[in-house]
């Protein structure tokens, strides 16, 4: 958060302040690290990871569903199987996050319907989930 919401945020008592600045993630209850939509601006220009779908699997991926090899535009190299990944159109607008089902090297060789990066999060959640955001 920007120094000056931290100084207008001091203006209010703990007890009634429940959070100030830019959500990335929560802890699950077996203490792993479940990231965000939220961070996706902040993290994806430093993705190491990264996969291209094509345009007609972009609103495919938006509505929560796996990319398959037939929507895969381009990967990073050498990217290994359960890797995390961020997922970018074709434009390079960052969509979301994933889990990378398979290898840069298998992904040439697997069947079109296979799925090469399990779906995380991506940012038509947003529009999925209003009524349930706090």
């Amino acid at each position: 958060m920007s120094e000056k919401i931290l100084k207008l945020a001091t203006n209010f008592s703990r007890d009634k302040l429940v959070s100030v600045g830019t959500c990335f993630g929560k802890f699950t209850k077996t203490t792993k690290f479940r990231m965000h939509i939220t961070a996706l601006d902040f993290l994806a220009p430093y993705a190491k990871f990264k996969v291209w779908v094509k345009p007609g699997t972009e609103q495919s991926f938006l509505y929560g569903n796996h990319v398959l090899k037939s929507g895969l535009g381009r990967i990073t190299e050498n990217t290994m199987q359960y890797q995390g990944v961020v997922v970018y159109s074709m434009a390079d607008v960052p969509l979301g996050f994933g889990v990378a089902a398979k290898t840069t090297q298998e992904c040439r060789r697997v069947d079109p319907m296979s799925i090469v990066v399990f779906h995380q999060a991506d940012v038509g959640e947003f529009i999925r989930n209003e009524d349930t955001l706090t």
